[in-house]
């Protein structure tokens, strides 16, 4: 037999428990040319598409739902107290929590193309439920005034019809802007093949990992066809079952001849790998993340990952936050709808710790913002952004100045109580000023033309002597190493 032999049609149970239907049941499937069948269900069977079909439902289902309200300054604050965040965010119907309903929803987009839900909303307009419907029990039909209307089929095989305003669909790549292209359809004979080789592949190792067919030669003749039939029965019946593989005897100088192709000839195990890679280019998705490791490497898994996330989630949830925007939000609501990837992209520790040092040290994140992200209740004191030494705003220049002011030594002082007292006094003011100084150079890297100046008159040094310094010290050099020098050339005036 050739690889592609005819499978038998296989439908899922039409065991129906919840309210709206099995979601998974599909009763049409299409013949390929391969033989196979090939309907959105049964394309489940082949592992790799289950796979990529499961990730892309679960990473949107995962994805935290945030509700905005845009500012006037340009900002945005978080909404909780509306009925959009209620609805998506807790509780879409009486049945599923969000992350089932919006897993559900993303699977039949990924499989079909298309996801339907009908609206229950109360006499204000808010909605209070959203109930999904099988993309297999709904059709859209065009009205003579150029809208558009549903019809939907129950399980008890009940037709009703539900204008525009009832029903919230979700459509995926679409040719006509009405309805989106199944996948499944799009790809059935690469998908038809894949079955192809996955029959194959088990009716193979039933048979005890030996090809099938072949023909017998006999010199002679039957006497008549009755005999030949007699023969091919009783051949077939001690090969097959439990004497599947017995030694055969051979009468009156028949011979065996074997039909077929090998599985090398065939490139059986080729062609399986193939469809993988064939399988996760279909949904976008990274072969690493259905498993398939063979040209992973750590340095092309995180790229892959990342763009994953990039290209094929983020125009998914895009897709999502146009449609709820555009579809059950009312039109003068100053609301803004976003799936938050702040999860996904996240990193390992030390990848967030470099990335929340460097907003805090460059004061576009506060302490606390930094300390809510990694789940940490927030702290006193810590919801002002810190400002950078070397970054201040020119009208702010004379904070600066005051404090090297205040840290000059007080040499000119009327009255001093004791030698010894001033000069423990003046140690401790370098030592300040130092400190601060080598603060501010370690983080810049360099010392700048105007801290020549600065440290001259924080540590009342010539600014000859503070240039001559520079031009030695070995710049950069630790905060410490900084400090010390610094304390060095402060006393030594």
């Amino acid at each position: 037999m050739g690889m592609f032999s005819f499978l038998s049609r296989w439908m899922a149970s039409s065991d129906d428990r919840s309210p709206w239907g099995d979601f998974w049941f599909e009763p049409v499937s299409v013949r390929t040319s391969s033989g196979m069948r090939v309907s959105a269900d049964n394309a489940l069977r082949l592992a790799a598409v289950y796979a990529s079909v499961r990730i892309l439902a679960e990473t949107m289902a995962s994805l935290p739902f945030v509700l905005y309200r845009r500012r006037a300054d340009g900002g945005k604050d978080k909404v909780t107290d509306h009925w959009l965040y209620r609805l998506l965010a807790k509780r879409p119907n009486r049945y599923q929590n969000p992350y089932e309903w919006r897993e559900m929803l993303q699977g039949h987009l990924a499989l079909r193309g298309n996801a339907y839900n009908r609206i229950v909303a109360n006499s204000r307009g808010e909605i209070l439920e959203l109930v999904p419907i099988h993309p297999d029990r709904i059709k859209m039909e065009l009205t003579p005034a150029g809208d558009y209307r549903y019809r939907v089929t129950d399980r008890l095989g009940v037709e009703t019809v539900a204008p525009r305003g009832e029903i919230w669909h979700l459509r995926g790549l679409s040719s006509d802007g009405l309805i989106g292209m199944s996948p499944i359809d799009l790809a059935r004979e690469s998908l038809g093949m894949a079955l192809a080789a996955q029959d194959y592949g088990a009716r193979f190792f039933a048979n005890d990992a030996k090809p099938t067919g072949g023909w017998i030669e006999f010199p002679g003749s039957f006497k008549d066809s009755e005999a030949k039939k007699v023969f091919r029965e009783s051949y077939q019946a001690a090969q097959s079952g439990a004497n599947r593989g017995k030694v055969l005897v051979l009468e009156n100088g028949m011979k065996f001849h074997e039909v077929g192709v090998t599985n090398k000839d065939a490139q059986f195990l080729e062609l399986r790998k193939f469809q993988i890679t064939d399988i996760a280019r279909l949904f976008r998705v990274p072969p690493h993340m259905i498993a398939d490791l063979e040209r992973a490497t750590f340095s092309n898994i995180e790229q892959q990952s990342l763009e994953f996330v990039m290209h094929t989630m983020t125009p998914w949830a895009e897709r999502w936050e146009a449609s709820i925007e555009s579809e059950l939000l009312f039109d003068g609501d100053d609301l803004e709808v976003e799936f938050d990837f702040s999860n996904l992209m996240r990193g390992d520790a030390a990848s967030r710790s470099t990335y929340y040092q460097s907003g805090i040290q460059n004061g576009w994140l506060t302490r606390n913002e930094a300390r809510i992200a990694e789940n940490l209740n927030p702290l006193e004191g810590l919801d002002e952004p810190l400002r950078p030494l070397n970054m201040v705003e020119e009208g702010a220049a004379g904070d600066l100045e005051g404090d090297a002011v205040q840290t000059k030594p007080p040499a000119q002082e009327a009255a001093e109580p004791k030698d010894d007292e001033a000069a423990a006094r003046v140690r401790a003011l370098v030592a300040t000023s130092a400190a601060r100084l080598a603060r501010r150079i370690s983080r810049a890297g360099a010392i700048a033309d105007n801290d020549i100046a600065l440290i001259a008159d924080a540590l009342a040094v010539p600014v000859t002597r503070v240039a001559q310094w520079a031009q030695d010290s070995n710049v950069p050099m630790t905060e410490c190493a900084l400090n010390e020098s610094l304390v060095s050339l402060g006393m030594t005036s």
